[in-house]
């Protein structure tokens, strides 16, 4: 399975979040069309048919980017690395 880049995900969810709250300020033509479209375009990421699930999927993906497995042997919350420079 290809994982999506956590970059894009985050790229596609917070334009996705200002074109919700866009559109449901001002419905215009524009905002309508640009909000279906990156919605398309995150439930493509994410390999869902449903804007709900992707969002979701989405949230997973960035949170599991965000805190990498630790290493063999390292305990909770140590990466293993030292602290000296």
């Amino acid at each position: 399975m290809i994982v999506p880049d956590p970059k894009v995900a985050r790229t596609l969810l917070t334009r996705y979040a200002t074109l919700k709250i866009a559109h449901a300020e001002w419905e215009r033509p524009q905002t309508a069309r640009e909000l279906r479209d990156v919605t398309y375009t995150l439930c493509v990421l994410m390999g869902t048919a449903d804007v709900r699930e992707a969002v979701a999927a989405a949230d997973a993906l960035l949170d599991s980017a965000a805190s990498p497995p630790a290493k063999d042997g390292a305990k909770d919350g140590e990466s293993g690395l030292s602290l000296a420079v």
